[in-house]
């Protein structure tokens, strides 16, 4: 017998699940417009491109937040679809950028389990050959799974971090497991399965056993996992961002309990206990399960809480916050819900243990939630069935102003005129487009100390797919983007305002201060004007080229006198191409400008009152500097 700590456990955490949580989430829709579905999958060879899985047989593909019109995949003509049937699963294997492959799990026409190999299309990367098709042959021989009955069909593949390919395979169907597949170690039903696909396209299985499956020889050696109902979805738990790599597994009840199972990163031969138990109870007992211990689920929930469970993912991005990194999303078809938990792992056994249990669902009305999924930095999604959507989960808006950002230029820059101006907008409190009307841009002279003046106006007419991949495809077209023109050289302030649509009103968003200059830009530290000086004395001071990309630009300086006390000839005083490095011209031009200090011992051949210009050579031209002359005494 199994200990009856989960029921419990899921007990008391329900009683805490209306508890206000700190830092509530936001449904933000990322693409609509699909049909049944199931799965939302990350290109990992690039961030730009994920898939949709629809159950109709049909894959779709999003292209930097847009969903694209032709599909990736079709296979109506090749599948059994409806109730639990239908094209279930897609994982692309590390190296598919370079293979171009991918696998997909579906009912075939008979209603059995084809986990099928393909490949991009050599002639476009963003459609796949369907001639490309290749269904891996097990161990019995057969190229299928067999399906006894209509549901239970799982389907989720995954690749996990050990390379290998891990196959969701449900119990076979009916109620209560009536052949006790699950617990058969021949049979390929109710388990997790792990295979090795890494072989060349002309190996006739198109699959190898990995060595250290735990069931080599007394059962069906590509079983990794076993005793599960329907494990409809699965995922590891990301090492790569921090995980455990952990498998964690939704696995559906039967007429009571739905139940999360969690095994340690490598650690197969768990017996999760179905038939024998739903979830941590007591179930058909009539034959012995195949070995014990039976393992645990770390929760469960009770009927009716929920009907379906949809497992989900350990959340290690970014954008939640901390507060919830490392908890476990998931979700319940039939009673459309969201809930989180968070994990605690026991660093000796590898074992977790869940507590902490958060209710999502009124800010993220998710509808019939079919599947979760991650993108390329680790947030999350899910997958909205009964509308047709993916949604992206966000954290609380950080305010319902609206949000500017000033791409270009950066602050604190030298610049040459005309230059680029140019950002993004958006507000978070808009249902369409970006909701801000119109940007508005003023310009305060900070040299001068004149009055502020109005510089441009413009709307957002940019697409710019990396926002709408942050914030949702709403905010597809949320760029803009104008060129200055006019401005003297001089420090500015350049102060955006954005026109709200659902307000009405301006409000300002940010600013930036940048600097206009000529090319190059000369000052001359020391000697001070008006100043007396030896026959011998040092000049000093600084130049830039404000268009130069990298460096000073500034390839040398030359510096000549002009007496003013009686006539005579100008007399070249010295050059210098050695320059220093000046922290504080670097601090107010930008780092680019770090080592743009200059320095020269002079000597003037008479007295008199003299006259000091300096000359910069940028980019193998001379040209004047407008500073005026420094005008000394010897």
């Amino acid at each position: 017998m199994r200990p009856r700590y989960a029921a419990v456990a899921a007990l008391l955490l329900f009683v805490h699940a209306g508890s206000a949580f700190a830092q509530p989430l936001r449904r933000v829709t990322y693409v609509t417009g699909l049909t049944q579905p199931i799965a939302f999958v990350q290109d990992p060879g690039d961030p730009a491109l994920q898939y949709v899985v629809q159950q109709n047989g049909v894959i779709r593909l999003i292209r930097n937040g847009v969903l694209q019109p032709t599909p990736f995949l079709d296979l109506r003509g090749a599948i059994t679809t409806g109730g639990e049937r239908g094209l279930l699963g897609m994982a692309f294997p590390p190296d598919t950028a370079i293979s171009g492959r991918f696998f997909v799990d579906f009912t075939d026409l008979n209603g059995d389990t084809v986990v099928a190999r393909f490949k991009r299309s050599t002639s476009n990367g963003l459609v796949a050959d369907p001639a490309s098709r290749f269904d891996l042959r097990w161990s019995n021989g057969l190229k299928v799974i067999r399906q006894p009955f209509a549901n239970h069909n799982g389907g989720t593949l995954q690749f996990g971090p050990d390379g290998y390919l891990y196959v969701a395979s449900g119990d076979g169907g009916s109620g209560n497991d009536p052949q006790n597949n699950a617990q058969n170690l021949s049979n390929l039903l109710g388990k997790i399965l792990r295979i090795d696909v890494s072989v060349a396209d002309s190996d006739p299985a198109g699959l190898r056993i990995p060595p250290d499956n735990p069931f080599p020889a007394n059962g069906a050696p590509e079983i990794w996992d076993m005793g599960l109902r329907n494990p409809w979805k699965f995922s590891f738990d990301d090492p790569a961002r921090g995980g455990t790599g952990a498998i964690v597994i939704g696995d559906v009840g039967q007429g009571a309990w739905e139940e999360i199972d969690y095994a340690p990163a490598g650690r197969g031969g768990n017996n999760f206990g179905w038939r024998n138990r739903e979830g941590a109870h007591d179930n058909v007992t009539s034959a012995p399960p195949a070995f014990l211990p039976l393992v645990d689920p770390i929760f469960e929930y009770p009927h009716p809480t929920g009907f379906s469970i949809t497992g989900g993912y350990v959340y290690r991005g970014t954008a939640l916050g901390a507060g919830y990194r490392g908890r476990y999303f998931f979700g319940d078809f039939v009673s459309a819900k969201i809930w989180s938990i968070a994990l605690t792992v026991n660093p000796s056994t590898g074992g977790a243990t869940a507590s902490d249990l958060r209710e999502h669902t009124a800010e993220l009305t998710p509808g019939n939630v079919s599947s979760f999924g991650v993108d390329s930095a680790g947030e999350l999604y899910f997958v909205d069935y009964s509308n047709g959507a993916i949604v992206r989960v966000a954290g609380p808006s950080p305010t319902q102003q609206p949000t500017v950002t000033i791409d270009t230029p950066a602050p604190n820059q030298a610049l040459a005129q005309p230059f680029v101006f140019s950002g993004w907008a958006l507000d978070p409190a808009s249902t369409a487009d970006a909701g801000v009307d119109a940007i508005h841009v003023w310009a305060l002279p900070l040299s001068t100390g004149g009055a502020p003046f109005f510089m441009a106006a413009t709307t957002l007419t940019l697409d710019r797919p990396d926002v709408a991949a942050l914030f949702g495809s709403q905010f597809r077209r949320s760029g803009f983007q104008f060129t200055t023109a006019g401005l003297v050289p001089g420090r500015y302030r350049f102060i955006v305002f954005a026109l709200v649509r659902s307000a009405g009103t301006f409000s300002v968003a940010q600013s930036v201060e940048v600097t206009i200059v000529s090319r190059p830009l000369i000052a001359v530290d020391v000697p001070a004007r008006g100043s007396t000086v030896g026959s011998t004395f040092a000049i000093a001071g600084w130049a830039i080229d404000a268009l130069a990309p990298a460096g000073t630009g500034v390839d040398a300086v030359h510096l000549w006198a002009i007496p003013i006390s009686s006539p005579g000839p100008a007399v070249f005083l010295g050059a210098t191409t050695t320059f220093f490095d000046r922290p504080d011209i670097a601090a107010i031009f930008g780092a680019q400008f770090l080592r743009s200090s200059y320095g020269v011992i002079a000597s003037l051949p008479s007295p008199g009152v003299w006259d000091i210009y300096v000359f910069a050579r940028s980019s193998g031209t001379l040209q004047f500097t407008a500073a005026p002359p420094v005008r000394v005494s010897r």
